[in-house]
């Protein structure tokens, strides 16, 4: 901390408990006492149940999540590999190619998403590559959404490597092939769990492209937490929320682990 003494470390962490209550914690504490909850017509939630995470865990709900789960990962694997190729190629590039490379990629988020959403629908519904009605135009979609977030992550690591681990690697012979896998990606391995974490976020709670291009049959939970609150299931919404909550920070925690391993390494 940049504050030293006793009395500015109080007051910094006083108003950090000041913003982060009212604005992060307490909207999250609402939503955790909203899932357990039968009713609340008051300034507090009464009936305590846990009816509403019996059926977020069945059923639809259960089919729901682990849709989402599989479009996540699809989608960061997918984000990851064209993230880090872009990063890769574009280290070796002028100043004005990576830029070029960089508005590239930031930009399907510099737009809504449901302008991403538009965009994938219109350009794959007509041949010669028809997507449109199954899931893996789900994945594209959230693919499109979260690469750039890897492609900014790598880019930002590959800027801090040292040099001469590349150099003496190629002084030695090492052809270019064995010092990408073999020294290259082991040095970006942190930042690559890093994205990869990141944009697996992202991919779970993503709503706007997802509602234009999902199929029946591929159903992310963030769209069935949408459909209750819409019918006016509110405490149904709120467990589904939670349950999604608990799985993306469940997948956060295992990334972490291997991201602190591989910093070790």
């Amino acid at each position: 901390m940049l504050v030293h003494s006793r009395k500015g470390k109080w007051a910094v962490w006083s108003l950090f408990l000041v913003l982060f209550l009212p604005l992060f914690a307490l909207p999250l504490l609402v939503i955790l006492a909203a899932s357990f909850s039968s009713h609340w017509s008051g300034a507090f939630p009464s009936g305590f149940t846990t009816g509403h995470y019996t059926a977020a865990t069945r059923g639809e709900s259960l089919q729901a999540l682990t849709t989402s789960l599989v479009t996540a990962l699809a989608a960061s694997l997918l984000a990851l590999a064209a993230g880090t190729w872009a990063a890769l190629a574009a280290a070796s590039l002028k100043k004005g190619g990576k830029r070029a490379v960089d508005a590239l990629f930031l930009l399907p988020v510099a737009v809504p998403s449901v302008v991403v959403g538009l965009a994938v629908l219109v350009a794959f519904s007509k041949p010669p590559m028809i997507l449109n009605g199954t899931r893996w135009i789900v994945v594209l979609a959230h693919a499109v959404l979260v690469t750039a977030f890897a492609h900014q992550s790598v880019s930002a690591a590959i800027q801090r490597l040292d040099p001469a681990y590349e150099q003496a690697a190629a002084s030695l012979g090492a052809r270019p092939s064995y010092v990408l896998w073999k020294v290259k990606l082991p040095l970006l391995l942190p930042s690559l769990n890093a994205a990869a974490g990141l944009c697996f976020a992202l991919s779970m709670g993503e709503l706007s492209a997802t509602m234009m291009l999902y199929p029946p049959d591929w159903t992310p939970l963030p769209v069935r937490i949408y459909a209750a609150t819409d019918r006016g299931s509110t405490f149904t919404g709120a467990a589904l929320a939670v349950v999604l909550m608990a799985a993306t920070l469940l997948v956060l925690l295992a990334v972490s682990r291997v991201r602190t391993r591989a910093s070790y390494r």
